[in-house]
């Protein structure tokens, strides 16, 4: 019996690993970015800058089908597939490929990534035993944050030489490895399972008119507009001194808050409840920033408060799924609305802020903070009153 139990716990921390390789999908990229800017000046920074956001972009466009298609063709073959597809894309990309093949490279890692996302969440909210629960999502939900802390480590050495070659061959050796190890792991999926893909645009409809399914994303996407825009473009508004291990201290306070506190909070509040409390104290913290910018202490001390805030929130939005949802079609179709309700906050909270500073300059974040985090509030009331009603 001993071996069930664990078991479970080592095929949740492959799924996580998996998760680190999807992030990696993106991560990789941005630390080569000055390497492909340097290969391909003629494309400049926007056609650059498409390299790393085409794989988001298709989450955005097709992130509540891929939870529909998920469900209809089995998750054990989805994710495996989906690495394997993740692992040949990063060796092709070992080579110097023409941009047009790089970026078409980039689009297929697009939907690897998805499934991957999509799968994760919804098998590991699947293994873990109830009273775990909210700590096996909590650490699912940080696979972001510590793939970019362990690039920090690993890729300026692998880069060094000019080339990202090594870099993208040791993620394609991460990716194959992972789909055996979890071709071996995880459960057969379940026989005879077929869920109809006809009537798309209708089936999205019914994923957002639930209160249930959409909730998390709902949530979500306040979070992912604030948490990317901000650790991108508030670091740089400190002073010299500062900015640095502002940037560096920002991602980690917002990891070790989730993984801590805030998965001793789950077993004490429902998930809904902290992503609504996490928003709170991110709401104030936002005000804080905004009136005391002038003291670089207390500046320093909310935007802290404010990542710490966001790791509650992270983590707390990804508790909700199984919280809300029994079923694993269920939590399929919510981690799909999570990946592209997600990737609509990521693609469109930088661009945003960026105008908003260039108006009011750090005022324009403390606006941008505030209103994310009442909106978020906001969103996640009105949901728990159409789920009493």
């Amino acid at each position: 019996m001993k071996g069930k139990p664990v078991r479970a716990v080592v095929t949740v921390l492959a799924l996580w690993c998996a998760g680190l390789g999807a992030a990696a999908q993106f991560g990789k990229m941005s630390f080569a970015y000055a390497l492909f800017q340097a290969r391909f000046p003629d494309h400049g920074p926007v056609g650059i800058g498409l390299l790393v956001s085409v794989a988001g972009i298709v989450g955005l466009v097709f992130g509540t089908t891929a939870g529909l298609l998920v469900a209809q063709i089995g998750p054990r073959r989805a994710i495996v597939a989906a690495l394997a597809l993740g692992a040949a894309m990063s060796a092709g990309q070992v080579v110097d490929l023409p941009y047009a093949a790089l970026f078409a490279t980039r689009v297929v890692e697009g939907f690897s990534h998805l499934a991957i996302v999509v799968v994760g969440p919804t098998m590991i909210a699947g293994l873990a035993p109830a009273r775990h629960q909210g700590l096996a999502m909590t650490l699912w939900s940080s696979f972001f944050g510590v793939t970019y802390a362990l690039l920090a480590v690993v890729a300026p050495g692998l880069l060094a030489g000019g080339d990202a070659g090594a870099l993208f061959g040791l993620h394609a050796v991460w990716m194959a490895g992972l789909a055996l190890v979890l071709a071996q792991l995880l459960p057969p999926d379940p026989a005879g399972v077929a869920h109809p893909m006809t009537g798309l645009l209708r089936q999205h409809g019914a994923i957002y008119a639930s209160a249930r399914i959409a909730a998390p994303a709902t949530g979500f996407v306040c979070y992912t507009a604030l948490y990317v825009a901000v650790l991108t473009l508030l670091p740089p508004l400190f002073p010299a001194p500062w900015q640095g291990p502002v940037a560096a201290a920002m991602p980690l306070v917002s990891i070790a808050v989730s993984l801590s506190f805030g998965v001793w909070l789950l077993g004490r509040m429902s998930a809904v409840r902290l992503v609504q409390a996490g928003f709170a104290v991110g709401a104030g913290a936002a005000l804080v920033l905004g009136l005391a910018w002038g003291q670089v202490l207390v500046a320093v001390a909310a935007a802290m408060l404010l990542a710490g805030a966001m790791g509650i929130v992270q983590g707390a939005s990804f508790a909700a799924i199984p919280q809300l949802n029994a079923s694993a079609l269920d939590r399929a179709r919510a981690s799909g609305a999570v990946a592209q309700l997600g990737n609509l906050g990521t693609t469109t909270g930088t661009p945003l802020l960026a105008a908003l500073i260039a108006q009011g300059g750090p005022v324009g974040v403390a606006g941008f903070a505030l209103v994310l985090c009442l909106a978020g509030i906001a969103i996640h009331a009105v949901q728990a009153r159409r789920r009493a009603g």
